[in-house]
C-alpha cells in the first residue's frame, strides 16, 4: 500500500512519527519481492528511505530487527533490513535515544521465519520549546505468535524489556509516550507491567484495523501515556487506509 501511504505522509502534519515493519536495503530503491512460508508479496526496497523524501524536514533513525533475503526487480538476490523507523520534526531536537531488542536478538535469516522473529524497540528524548517539555516516545513491534495473541512468558518478557527501554530513556520529568504494533489483545498483562512505569492505555478495545484486514479479532495497535490529563485528542481513524493497520493519531 505505498501508493495511499506516500499520499498521506506529507499532508498527516505529524510532529513524530513511529513506524514499523520499514525496510531498508543497502544501495537499491524501487520495488523488491519478499517471500516467506505464508505469503509472496511485493515490498519496497527501501522504505525508510521513501518516507525520508517524503518528509525533509523530519530527522529520521531506522533501527533493525532481523535482515533476509528478497529479490530485486532483476531477479537478483538481496539482502534487506527490517525494522523501525521514527521520524521528528526538525524543530524538535532529539536529546536522547535508545534502542533494545525485547525478544532475540539481530539475525541474518537465509529464509525469512514466520514466527518467532527478533523484535526490537526504539525511544527517543524530544525537547519541545514550545511547551517547554521533554517528551519519551518509545513504539515497538510486538512479537506475532501463529496461535494468537493471548499472553506468554515471552510477551510478558517482551513488556518488561520495553518498560526498561523507557526507563534508560525517560528524564524524571518527561511525557511519555508508548505505541505501536503490540500484537496482544486488550486484556493482556502486558498494560499492568507498563502501568508500574505509570502508563496508561488509550486505545482499550478500539478496532484498530481497516477494511484490508479480514480476520475477526481487531486488536494490534495501542498507545500509552504517562499524563492522560495532557491528552487534547486522541483517534484511531479508519480513513484514509494506508495499511492494514488504523494509523493513531496523539495530540497532546
Amino acid at each position: 500500500m505505498f501508493e495511499p501511504l506516500a499520499a498521506w505522509l506529507p499532508r498527516c502534519e505529524a510532529d513524530v512519527l513511529c513506524l514499523q515493519e520499514v525496510t531498508r536495503t543497502a544501495g537499491l530503491t524501487g520495488w523488491t519481492r519478499f517471500e516467506d512460508g505464508e505469503r509472496s508479496l511485493p515490498q519496497r526496497a527501501n522504505l525508510f528511505r521513501d518516507i525520508a523524501t517524503l518528509l525533509p524536514h523530519h530527522q529520521g533513525v531506522f533501527v533493525a530487527s532481523d535482515a533476509g533475503p528478497v529479490w530485486d526487480e532483476d531477479g537478483v538476490r538481496r539482502v534487506q533490513d527490517f525494522g523501525l523507523a521514527m521520524f521528528v520534526r526538525e524543530r524538535l531536537p532529539i536529546v536522547g535515544q535508545h534502542s533494545a531488542f525485547v525478544h532475540g536478538d539481530f539475525v541474518v535469516h537465509e529464509e525469512w521465519a514466520i514466527a518467532d522473529r527478533p523484535r526490537i524497540a526504539q525511544a527517543a528524548r524530544i525537547v519541545d520549546h514550545s511547551a517547554d517539555r521533554t517528551i519519551t516516545v518509545a513504539h515497538l513491534h510486538g512479537l506475532r505468535d501463529p496461535a494468537g495473541k493471548a499472553d506468554s512468558p515471552a510477551r510478558q518478557a517482551q513488556a518488561q524489556r520495553l518498560s526498561d527501554v523507557i526507563a534508560a530513556t525517560r528524564g524524571a520529568t518527561d511525557f511519555v509516550v508508548a505505541c505501536g504494533d503490540f500484537n496482544i489483545l486488550p486484556t493482556s498483562e502486558t498494560f499492568g507491567i507498563l502501568g508500574r512505569a505509570g502508563l496508561v492505555d488509550l486505545v482499550g478495545t478500539t478496532d484498530t484495523r481497516t477494511s484490508r484486514y479480514d480476520k475477526p479479532v481487531r486488536h494490534a495497535n495501542y498507545m500509552l501515556v504517562s499524563e492522560p490529563e495532557a491528552v487534547r485528542s486522541f483517534e484511531a481513524p479508519p480513513s484514509p487506509e494506508v495499511s492494514d493497520h488504523r494509523f493513531l493519531v496523539l495530540d497532546i
